[in-house]
């Protein structure tokens, strides 16, 4: 994937959260650019600040000091061309799958102006996307009749049904089980190189990291800033077997020893 500079630009941002006793720094002067259709993954000590990154990108808070921009634009609030995913599914378990999916087009412009006139074109991309990703056929079923793959599955399907510009993932696949991890990084990386959409993972798990994204960006203990960011130069379609290669293994010692060197500072 090529990439030009800049789509995601976070410029020496810095961001206090009021609590019980006082401010509490979560970030301090970070700064991280993320070209257009780059795949990019952050990854640090916990508490560091990877979720808060995520919410200043989306709109969701706006920084003490510093400049978050998307797309050459300053995110001033909430963003509606990402589309987002998380640990948990949070499916509406009295929608069915497909409902699921369609939820986004019935909330964001352009497409809520239109959902109920081209509902079945729309329910139509929805069951395409489904079967995208190995649910062909399970639209109809409520999300408490899925494994928890399948619903992280669906998860994705709706985070891209809308077909953003930017997809923000915040452990997307950390409550799942190793072999079914695994297997939905293949589906997010068919999914991506297929699309083309940007992606932001913030992850704990530095293999998911070293597999999936073209640049890994390692933060500090908190207040939270980038320390590192490693281009990940193993050439692409990746197959799982990668994981076993010594270039690989490197690349996650690497990242494991600048997050230790991180905790200690």
């Amino acid at each position: 994937m090529g990439a030009a500079a800049g789509f995601v630009a976070i410029d020496g941002v810095s961001l206090a959260y009021r609590g019980a006793s006082g401010d509490v720094l979560a970030l301090s002067g970070t700064s991280l650019t993320v070209g257009r259709g780059e795949f990019a993954a952050v990854v640090g000590p916990s508490g560091c600040g990877k979720s808060t990154l995520m919410k200043l990108v989306t709109g969701l808070v706006q920084p003490s000091a510093g400049r978050v921009a998307l797309d050459g634009r300053a995110v001033d609030g909430p963003v509606k061309m990402a589309g987002m995913a998380f640990q948990n599914p949070s499916l509406l378990p009295w929608r069915t799958v497909l409902d699921n999916v369609l939820l986004p087009l019935e909330i964001v412009e352009p497409h809520r102006g239109r959902f109920r006139a081209e509902k079945e074109k729309y329910r139509a991309l929805g069951e395409r996307l489904l079967a995208t990703v190995g649910l062909g056929g399970f639209g109809h079923r409520f999300p408490w009749e899925l494994s928890g793959g399948m619903q992280q599955r669906a998860s994705l399907c709706r985070a891209l049904i809308h077909e953003p510009a930017l997809l923000m993932l915040d452990e997307p696949f950390a409550a799942l089980d190793a072999f079914t991890r695994e297997e939905l990084w293949c589906v997010l990386r068919d999914l991506w190189q297929r699309i083309g959409f940007t992606v932001i993972l913030v992850t704990h798990d530095l293999r998911e990291a070293a597999f999936l994204a073209d640049v890994v960006h390692v933060m500090s203990a908190r207040p939270g800033r980038i320390v590192l960011s490693r281009t990940v130069d193993l050439p692409r379609p990746r197959e799982l077997e990668v994981c076993y290669q010594p270039r690989f293994v490197d690349i996650v010692h690497e990242l494991r020893g600048k997050i230790a060197e991180a905790r200690r500072a």
